[in-house]
């Protein structure tokens, strides 16, 4: 998947956070209700432009865009440049890891679920969150376009097919909620 887009319209990105506020907050709100309080090996995967990571209290990001990861180091978090696929950490190096609205951008999210398993301690829990496919928010989209230049290039799933994923890849799933079409799931690295 180009990240191109991500590149050029960076500042378009950011500004949905303040355009739609309440929305926003919402997804925030949601994800802040199953996060386990993060320390300082806890890391934000796709950390975009910090909009998550910082008031979430997470300080380290991995970020493929240049344009996005300079916006989340004005929001005091340290980016690592990197994907998903292929994470720049060492073997259990983290304590927890948060992933939102990066499993759609993914080609295939299995090797990207087996390096946040590589990277994460044993018993070490992953939050993962994401629009779901034809959940009201992704209608929404459909219809009104909202964040359509980056979600035209997007590849949704349902609860039920990314807690498979997340099992096949030594995932233990322990808590998902699909409330409102803004799926949040909680799991923990196998021992």
């Amino acid at each position: 998947m180009s990240q191109d887009v991500f590149e050029e319209y960076a500042e378009d990105y950011d500004r949905w956070f303040d355009e739609h506020r309440n929305e926003y907050l919402q997804e925030l709100s949601r994800i802040r209700e199953v996060l386990l309080a993060p320390d300082s090996r806890s890391i934000e995967v796709g950390v975009g432009s910090g909009r998550f990571a910082a008031p979430l209290g997470i300080r380290l990001g991995i970020e493929p865009s240049r344009a996005l990861g300079r916006m989340a180091r004005q929001r005091g978090i340290e980016v690592i440049r990197g994907r998903v696929e292929a994470l720049p950490l060492m073997d259990g190096s983290c304590s927890s890891v948060l992933l939102v609205t990066v499993i759609c951008f993914l080609e295939d999210p299995i090797p990207a679920f087996r390096e946040l398993h590589r990277i994460l301690v044993p018993g070490g829990p992953l939050t993962l969150a994401f629009i779901e496919r034809m959940g009201p928010i992704h209608q929404r989209y459909l219809q009104e376009g909202g964040k359509g230049r980056f979600l035209s290039l997007a590849n949704f799933y349902l609860q039920e097919e990314v807690c498979a994923l997340l099992e096949e890849t030594g995932f233990i799933v322990t808590k998902g909620d699909a409330r409102a079409g803004f799926c949040v799931i909680m799991a923990q690295r196998d021992y």
